[in-house]
């Protein structure tokens, strides 16, 4: 497993990170907290791009729980059907959304146990949600973060969960805040998975990657 980089070594990457994009956003389209919700319920296995697009003339439609109820599982089909696993995730969200109406009178909730009961919600999308709507520090560990965590030696780690934690140890509190948006968007356009960008990284003088590419 790779070393664990030093406290400096982090906070000076951070400090790149920021420098370069001070308020790094998400990529999924979104105009409320419920359809925040939805788009990285359906981003599971699908590219953010080919979400933003379903979801275009969804959420027009359907913004809230209610208004999804009133499409209906068919409904919302024809809408999402370009995405991978649509059936099982159009099922998801219908029952999520009753889940919503019925237990937290329509609200999506701030709390991650709430979010983690919900229908076809795990901890990362509870982490993506938590963070970006409710401004937690919370750290959503996907691919690319799992990736450039463990290649850099920011909060390498086995699973996600350990490197989740990682994260939250090691990397200061002044940057927890942007953290996962900073090291995903690090690694879906940097440090890619088959040849990183070695030459282009702004943080390779402290990543201890061994097989940088020249």
């Amino acid at each position: 497993m790779t070393r664990q980089l030093d406290y400096h070594a982090i906070d000076a990457i951070f400090a790149r990170l920021h420098e370069a994009e001070p308020e790094p956003k998400g990529e999924l389209d979104h105009v409320n907290a419920y359809t925040l919700l939805v788009a990285v319920a359906l981003s599971a296995q699908a590219t953010d791009v080919g979400v933003n697009k379903a979801t275009k003339r969804l959420f027009e439609i359907a913004d809230t729980p209610e208004k999804m109820l009133g499409l209906g599982e068919e409904g919302l089909i024809e809408h999402i059907k370009t995405i991978g696993l649509y059936r099982n995730k159009a099922r998801n969200v219908i029952r999520m959304s009753e889940i919503l109406v019925e237990r937290f009178g329509g609200e999506v909730p701030s709390s991650r146990a709430a979010l983690v009961s919900l229908p076809g919600v795990g901890r990362k999308t509870a982490n993506v949600v938590l963070n970006m709507w409710w401004k937690h520090p919370a750290q959503a560990v996907d691919t690319h973060i799992f990736r450039v965590c463990n290649r850099t030696g920011i909060a390498p780690g086995r699973d996600v969960d350990a490197v989740e934690r990682g994260i939250e140890d090691h990397v200061p509190a002044r940057w927890q805040g942007h953290a996962h948006h900073w090291l995903i968007l690090h690694g879906r356009y940097i440090c890619v998975a088959r040849k990183p960008k070695c030459l282009a990284c702004p943080i390779r003088e402290y990543c201890l990657y061994e097989e940088k590419t020249a």
